[in-house]
């Protein structure tokens, strides 16, 4: 039997009000559209993965799944780029069957396992399962560039074909590049998402019936959280960032260095510019992607890594040990996930710093800006309460040191519970304006 490789590109929305705006612009007749053209066209297999399977077994090709929330204009500009403008893209894709997938309805997330808040990941796999690699990194809600690039596509799509090549002499290093298994095998298994089909309605409302790659992220949280339980610091904190370590990576090359952050966990253990991490604990790496997994494997606990470096021509070994809740050094803010804990710990506030230096400096005050209060259910908390917009929070259940809105977030998570009511101290037009929120279900 040939071997098979499947490739993953998840598309996630963007932000809750893009999707929001969107979605009063007759989503359905959208979704109903693409899936038209995307057949008319023929170069992708339309939602169906076990038909791509079998095209496979029979060429011996490799097969690239796209799964692609729709509407997403952003995501439609990523797909002209990868598929009709960039040759060396289009010659790489050309060697898999190639199937498209527009919702995560169904999906098997025992073997597909990313970061539910990317609007890009790529999965690199065998038949039996095993990963060869991932791509698709983000850590703003609008830009990527800084992250991902389609020299970097094109170079951990080469690297991941090697990878298939050598298979199975490099089983053994591929081993940790597969997760264990989650809560549940399937999204419309989560309590939250029950509603839901195992696979797309088009035969009643197909928008409707989708499960987007955000929803996943929100269940596993809401799995824990509706049960009166901790959020597991791996769940609220995921996949992190190489950035949180110190390590800022180039997006053109599978994972090479272009800054050491000062001062950082990476510099403390002898990181250099120009250096290209190789393998992570024995896994080769072949993205920015793989490199986030990686980190994702090292509990929130603490743990160390063992990196194998090339620099100069020669391969070196650095070890790195963190300590317990180092996956709190990266900011969670611009993920969408965020908005469940806005409504959780903040009653529907969205919280920005007032000043750089007010959040930064730890001589200063805490001081945040409302930068938004939703009116309505359980985003409302804080607006019924009397918080407005503009308001400054300069204490939040008794407590002046919070230096990031995330900080609030660990701190309900860590000490309270649903139900319990956490006290707000604000400025308004230089008045202190004292109130209380409930926690959120």
């Amino acid at each position: 039997m040939p071997k098979i490789v499947v490739v993953m590109i998840a598309l996630a929305l963007v932000s809750l009000p893009a999707v929001t705006a969107m979605a009063k612009e007759d989503r359905e007749t959208i979704v109903r559209n693409d899936r038209e053209r995307v057949l008319a066209a023929g170069y992708w297999i339309y939602n169906d993965l076990d038909a791509a399977v079998q095209q496979a077994r029979q060429t011996g090709r490799p097969i690239l799944v796209v799964l692609r929330c729709l509407p997403c204009e952003e995501c439609v500009k990523l797909d002209d780029d990868l598929v009709e403008s960039d040759p060396e893209i289009k010659a790489l894709l050309d060697q898999f069957v190639r199937v498209r997938i527009v919702g995560t309805n169904g999906l098997d997330l025992n073997v597909f396992q990313y970061d539910t808040d990317q609007s890009f990941a790529v999965f690199m796999i065998n038949a039996d399962k095993t990963v060869y690699g991932r791509f698709g990194t983000r850590s703003h809600r609008t830009e990527w560039l800084g992250d991902v690039s389609l020299e970097g596509m094109a170079a951990a799509l080469r690297e991941g074909l090697k990878l298939h090549d050598a298979y199975p002499a490099n089983r053994d290093a591929l081993a940790g590049k597969s997760g264990q298994p989650l809560e549940f095998e399937s999204p419309e298994k989560y309590p939250t998402l029950r509603k839901h089909p195992d696979r797309l309605d088009y035969e009643g409302e197909v928008a409707k019936s989708c499960i987007h790659c955000h929803q996943i992220g929100e269940a596993r949280r809401e799995y824990y959280w509706q049960n009166d339980r901790p959020i597991p610091e791996e769940l609220l904190h995921p996949f992190p960032h190489p950035k949180s370590i110190g390590l800022i990576l180039d997006p053109r090359y599978p994972a090479r260095i272009k800054q050491v952050v000062d001062e950082s966990a990476a510099q403390s253990v002898g990181f250099q510019v120009g250096d290209d991490v190789t393998a992570m604990n024995g896994q080769p790496i072949v993205s920015m992607a793989d490199v986030q997994w990686a980190l994702n494997q090292v509990p929130g606990d603490g743990g160390s890594i063992d990196f194998q470096v090339r620099r100069d021509d020669r391969d070196i070994e650095l070890s790195l040990a963190l300590p317990k809740g180092w996956r709190r050094w990266g900011d969670p803010a611009w993920r969408v996930s965020s908005w469940m804990m806005r409504r959780i710990a903040g009653g529907g506030m969205r919280l920005i710093p007032n000043d750089d230096a007010a959040v930064t400096d730890d001589a200063k005050p805490m001081a945040f800006r409302v930068a938004n209060a939703g009116k309505h259910g359980a985003h409302g908390a804080a607006h019924r309460a009397g918080v407005k917009v503009g308001d400054i929070l300069i204490e939040y259940d008794g407590r002046n040191d919070f230096r990031r809105e995330a900080d609030i977030f660990n701190h309900v998570n860590d000490n309270h519970r649903p139900g319990d009511r956490v006290s707000l101290k604000l400025l308004r037009n230089g008045r202190t304006i004292t109130t209380e929120i409930p926690i959120q279900k």
